[in-house]
């Protein structure tokens, strides 16, 4: 009864590593991605990915440890099956949001098998991710962009994309940077208009890309 009660030091040190996963995963998702992108459905799942991840591979490596040889293995697979979540998903993911996401399992998978390395060490290699999250967020500002269908066909030439700039700017009310003008359609009388604008993504359609199905359709 006792040893059933009984917390190994392994486990324990599990605990310390994964509070500092978890507190680094909600500065990053919370202080960093959401002060910008206000999208609390990303920010609940990069919470719960994380913790997910980390005791995943933390009780794989932990059923493994006795099997010597099969550990590699065991561990190279499972890190592909995580992986590949990335890839084989429902919707689709913008590329800042899947860079985020590489990040949280990135540092979910570092602490879970960090086993044996001091937590000063551990502290460093998470304050680097989030030293260089932060950076990037700061000085390597990227500006959000949107597919849009548009109906005056007659402003799409390039001698009235001026024209074409400020119809879209008082429909949509943004600061636009960038109009590209791409698929045609003369039946329907539409175009299909990528802008590039200034602040938040605040715009109504909230897709970066139509889906295979959307695009067929248009």
């Amino acid at each position: 009864m006792t040893d059933f009660l009984t917390l190994s030091p392994s486990f324990l040190s599990m605990l310390v590593r994964l509070i500092i996963s978890i507190i680094v995963t909600w500065f990053i998702v919370i202080r960093l991605y959401y002060k910008k992108s206000k999208r609390r459905d990303f920010c609940f799942t990069f919470m719960l990915i994380s913790i997910a991840i980390f005791f995943i591979v933390f009780f794989m490596i932990f059923v493994l440890e006795d099997m010597k040889g099969k550990t590699s293995m065991g561990i190279g697979i499972g890190l592909f099956g995580i992986f590949s979540i990335m890839r084989y998903r429902t919707d689709a993911m913008p590329v800042r949001e899947m860079t985020y996401l590489f990040i949280i399992i990135a540092l979910a998978v570092v602490n879970a098998i960090a086993e044996g390395v001091p937590v000063l060490e551990l502290l460093i290699t998470n304050l680097i991710v989030l030293v260089a999250v932060w950076f990037c967020e700061l000085y390597m500002k990227t500006l959000p962009s949107k597919l849009i269908q548009y109906d005056r066909m007659e402003l799409i030439v390039p001698e009235r994309r001026d024209e074409l700039k400020a119809d879209l700017e008082k429909r949509l009310g943004v600061k636009i940077r960038k109009v590209d003008v791409g698929a045609v359609d003369f039946i329907r009388d539409m175009a299909m208009i990528r802008i590039v604008y200034e602040g938040r993504d605040t715009v109504a359609n909230t897709m970066t890309k139509l889906s295979k199905g959307q695009l067929q359709e248009f």
